[in-house]
Order: structure tokens, then C-alpha cells, then sequence
């Protein structure tokens, strides 16, 4: 089977992913019930007519994706494809405001064309006029594994050479409210939140856009080799191992073979039950975990892809992703696992390119 190639890596979050040097910048984050991305400054990269008729996410994603396509030497990729589990929150509360203060009459279209899911593949192919396949997924916290799952195929299948994959979501008011009132934020009474070992619920909300362009060829750019990808709605905690194991054993891995595993530890007490049970069968392998540094949301698997990327690639473990003391004299491979309160658990195999 051919292989794919992680050909760049793009990420604006809560941490300062744009810049050079961010490893050694990582600054985790546990006192906040919400954190913010780092946003660049947009003018540099998107027209100022345009900027303000754009919604947070729009933009970030505008400019992450200008990012991983400079990185790779791309000006047209052969296809756009971006998951999001909320899409365009912005527009929609503004829509719906509309809708209500002006009692259902004299609305005007825009922010609720700009509402849709699809906007930010739209406008990034607008951007770049490009008329290739377009496509959006919304899985909810499996939505780029579902794109990488796609690019894949279309690499595969002899369909695109270079794909632009990406995922991308935004903080809201009005929908950390609801958040909040559905108590998938933690309470202020129960900051500090501790990731690890938690004894309370919700967790620490975040944002953020991550692009990254897949190929068929190997390139002086490569991060990693995208080997595998898999993806199930529902699992019983007891059958969490089975799901890893029987992951790892159709490529060729046992858990022993794995050099290091990045975990999406949110602090939800309820729901990390699966990352303990997973920890479990990697006992010789480097355990990592993320949302301390970008916070949870639908698409925060972005930001531990981008990591992990930069880990095969740089081979540095950044000390504030650190869980155990485990060493490796190479880090060949990094198995990624997330899920959403524990509903649509992802597993992602990358190796070194």
C-alpha cells in the first residue's frame, strides 16, 4: 500500500503554535474555564474589507491554512477538506439574535449564509480560487480524523497528490453559556483543574484551527507518515483496550511497539476513565497529554496531530506534555487517542517520515 506523507503542520491556539521556538513556550493553563486562542495579526495575511465580515473561526482557519500551504510549497491543492464540530458558531448567534430583536422581520441574509459549516472550506478555496473537491465533515470531536480519513483515500486511490486537510472551531458567548448550564465547563469552585486525577466534572473549554497538507510524495518538509486511522462512535470503558489492541495489531503493533502515546486527559472525571485504561497497555511507551495546553473542544485532536508532527519530526518531547519518565533513544511512531465525553473515540497512528 502507498504510503501518505504529513508534508506541513499549521495551529493557532491558546498556545504561540505560529511562532518559531513555540516548544519552549508551552505554557499550560488550569485556573480559567475558558481559554482563548493566540490570534495572529489577520491583516497580514487576509484584505482588511474582508476581515470584519469574517467570523473567528473563518479567519483562523484563513490563516492556518495559508500557513500549512507555504510550508509545503502549495499554491493549489487538489483538494480542500476541513472538519469542525460547530462550524461557524459566530454567525449563527448573530443570526439568531437577529431573528429576535427584530421580531422575525426585515433579516438580512448574510450572517446567516456565513453560518454554515461549509464556510470555512469556502472561503479558503475562494481565497485561493480553487475549484477542487470541496468537502466539510462534522463529527464532533472526530472531525479531523474523518478528514485525514478522507484526504487518505483520495491519496490512495490515485484521486489528489496534494490534499489540504484541516480541522477548526471558536468560543462563542452565548454557546459557552449553554456550556456552562450543561456543565461541560467546570465550575469556578473547582479550579484548579487537575487533568490527571480528577474528582469533579466538565472541563476547561478552548479553540482553534489546525491545517496540515497531506501527499503522496515524501518531501524536505515531511513531519510523519499518516499510517492509519480509526474511529468509533460509542465504546464500554472495559473495551478499551480491545479497541487499541485490535487497532495496533492491523498494522503490525503491539503496545510494547509504540515509542509514544499522546492522550487527550481533559479533567472530566467521568469521562478520563478511558485514558486510564488506555495508559495501562503502554507501559514502556512515552505517555503525553494536550488539553492543559489548548483546552477541550470538538476539533482539539488538531492540536495534539500538530504536536505530534513536530515530535517525529524535531524528535523533542516538550517536558509540559510529560506524564511518565519513559525514554526512547528514537521516536519512530506516536498513536494519538481522543474522544468527546466519551463518545466518538479516534485513534491515529503516525510514524516518522
Amino acid at each position: 500500500m502507498s504510503t501518505v506523507y504529513i508534508n506541513s503542520a499549521a495551529c493557532i491556539s491558546a498556545q504561540p503554535t505560529l511562532e518559531q521556538d513555540f516548544m519552549q513556550l508551552l505554557q499550560p493553563e488550569n485556573s480559567v474555564q475558558v481559554l482563548k486562542a493566540i490570534e495572529p495579526n489577520y491583516k497580514e495575511f487576509i484584505p482588511p474589507a474582508m476581515i470584519r465580515r469574517m467570523s473567528k473561526t473563518v479567519k483562523m482557519s484563513s490563516v492556518a491554512s495559508q500557513y500549512a500551504l507555504m510550508e509545503a510549497g502549495i499554491s493549489q491543492p487538489d483538494a480542500i477538506i476541513v472538519g469542525t464540530g460547530m462550524g461557524c458558531s459566530q454567525d449563527s448567534e448573530k443570526f439568531l439574535r437577529n431573528i429576535i430583536d427584530n421580531n422575525e422581520e426585515f433579516l438580512t441574509p448574510t450572517y446567516f449564509i456565513q453560518s454554515t459549516h461549509n464556510t470555512v472550506a469556502g472561503q479558503i478555496a475562494l481565497g485561493l480560487q480553487c475549484h477542487a473537491y470541496n468537502f466539510t465533515y462534522v463529527n464532533t470531536s472526530s472531525a479531523l480524523e474523518f478528514s485525514f480519513l478522507d484526504a487518505r483515500l483520495q491519496i490512495l486511490d490515485g484521486e489528489a497528490e496534494n490534499v489540504l486537510a484541516g480541522s477548526t472551531d471558536e468560543e462563542t458567548e452565548r454557546t459557552i453559556e449553554l456550556h456552562c448550564l450543561n456543565k461541560n465547563i467546570k465550575k469556578k469552585e473547582h479550579l484548579p483543574a487537575d487533568f490527571l486525577n480528577s474528582a469533579t466534572e466538565g472541563v476547561i473549554w478552548g479553540e482553534g484551527a489546525s491545517f496540515f497538507v497531506l501527499g503522496k510524495d515524501k518531501t524536505e518538509t515531511s513531519y510523519a507518515k499518516l499510517t492509519d486511522v480509526h474511529i468509533i462512535n460509542r465504546l464500554e470503558t472495559e473495551e478499551t483496550e480491545d479497541f487499541i489492541n485490535g487497532f495496533l495489531l492491523k498494522n503490525g503493533f503491539s503496545a510494547h511497539d509504540i515509542d509514544a502515546v499522546i492522550l487527550g486527559f481533559s479533567g472530566d472525571a467521568e469521562s478520563d476513565v478511558y485514558y486510564k485504561k488506555a495508559m495501562a497497555l503502554f507501559t514502556d511507551s512515552i505517555l503525553l497529554y494536550y488539553k492543559h495546553l489548548s483546552g477541550e473542544f470538538n476539533t482539539a485532536s488538531g492540536f495534539s496531530a500538530f504536536m505530534a508532527c513536530h515530535i517525529l519530526k524535531g524528535q523533542k518531547i516538550p517536558d509540559a506534555m510529560r506524564m511518565n519518565e519513559a525514554e526512547k533513544k528514537e521516536v519512530k511512531n506516536i498513536v494519538l487517542y481522543n474522544h468527546l465525553g466519551g463518545k466518538d473515540h479516534s485513534l491515529v497512528l503516525l510514524e516518522k517520515a
